[in-house]
């Protein structure tokens, strides 16, 4: 390593903005070798003319944006001089068989080994991308860069492989109540006074879970989804509330368009079951304060309700629809309310065992569900 340089730990994607976007390893930093576009004009190239005209196309937007490049990857700057003559030496070394790069003495074989290498760099399977850049670092002296062995590939399989293992029994108390209780900020509000005692699923899918769920939120697809919740139990079972049990929000089997993994919603339903309740004006403002208060959110909401025109009829949805541009969206909330998800909640929650119930209101809520969990805990030990 050249001397007086020092990488921090990190771990960089040099996958395209759209592939990153879609999901990626936890605390991946986005360096793109190339961009959206780029990345598509070269898999044209390759498929309409030749691999050899892709690979050249490539090596020619690599090597306009290569320095930037370097200081993104490295977080310090690298001088030209230091790299372009590595870049020529390793474009000929490429150029004379594309598919292939020298072997790479070190990769990373387990996802557990981040911690022990300052810099890991991964593309879609550990292929070109990443093997060539690990190649140019090593040339130009940064020696501790690795690649991850297959890439996100391997990690997507990882994580498929551990969800399919989450086990049944995980310590769930379970948050239920009609739609406009808190129950998402009930759960925040646990998590701020005691950290690492509940699984936020809404927080992980960037949905609220309903057919307004999305409004003002960026909801993530089911690879995401399911990468940070391997991130969050893992957290849980190696935090200091391993033993549970831990608090989590009851839901369907999907949170928006994400489907949870069958054992853990098997671990919900199983889980104690713990009822909050509230009147009806305070669950109104609730829902106003979680869908109609940011910018745009009044139109974004209005136009989410088209999804019930099927079950509520159009008239029904219009007359909403025009409350709520006009400013009376109490009253859209209340019909809401009283005509769409009141009904599913009681057909849903009926026959429930409840462990234990309790007002919004009770004095020092969130202090009597954080006993009613170390209570909860006590038979485990």
């Amino acid at each position: 390593m050249p001397s007086g340089v020092q990488l921090r730990p990190r771990l960089v994607d040099l996958r395209s903005p759209s592939e990153f976007a879609r999901d990626h390893l936890p605390g991946a930093l986005n360096v793109p070798l190339f961009e959206d576009d780029q990345r598509a004009l070269v898999g044209t190239l390759f498929k309409q003319v030749s691999p050899a005209a892709a690979f050249e196309k490539g090596l020619s937007l690599t090597r306009q944006r290569l320095g930037r490049l370097l200081d993104q990857i490295l977080g310090v700057e690298v001088e030209p001089e230091r790299w372009a003559s590595a870049f020529e030496r390793l474009a000929v070394e490429l150029r004379a068989d594309p598919a292939q790069t020298r072997p790479l003495q070190t990769a990373v074989s387990s996802l557990g080994s981040f911690g022990s290498q300052p810099l890991i760099l991964n593309c879609w399977r550990g292929g070109l991308r990443s093997q060539s850049v690990v190649l140019l670092l090593r040339a130009i002296g940064f020696d501790q860069a690795v690649l991850l062995r297959g890439g996100y590939k391997a990690y997507r399989q990882w994580v498929m492989q551990r969800v399919a293992a989450i086990p049944a029994e995980l310590p769930f108390l379970v948050l239920r109540g009609q739609t406009g209780v808190g129950k998402t900020l009930i759960l925040r509000a646990l998590e701020r006074d005691h950290p690492g005692t509940t699984l936020d699923l809404e927080g992980l899918a960037g949905h609220r879970s309903s057919v307004l769920g999305a409004v003002g939120l960026q909801p993530v697809t089911q690879g995401a989804f399911e990468g940070g919740l391997i991130e969050r139990i893992d957290q849980l079972a190696a935090g200091a509330h391993a033993e549970g049990p831990w608090w989590v929000e009851g839901e369907s089997r999907k949170v928006g368009d994400v489907v949870l993994p069958a054992p853990l919603f098997q671990a919900m339903t199983a889980g104690a079951q713990v009822r909050l309740c509230a009147g009806m004006e305070q669950r109104i403002e609730q829902l106003g304060q979680d869908y109609l208060v940011e910018d745009g959110s009044l139109e974004q909401t209005a136009a989410a309700l088209q999804g019930l025109r099927k079950k509520l009829g159009g008239t029904v949805v219009d007359a909403m629809q025009q409350q709520i541009r006009g400013g009376e969206w109490r009253a859209a909330v209340r019909d809401l309310l009283e005509l769409h998800y009141d009904p599913l909640y009681r057909r849903d929650e009926r026959g429930r065992d409840w462990l234990a119930e309790f007002d919004l209101g009770s004095p020092e809520l969130n202090a009597r569900l954080e006993e009613l969990r170390r209570q909860s805990a006590r038979p485990r030990r």
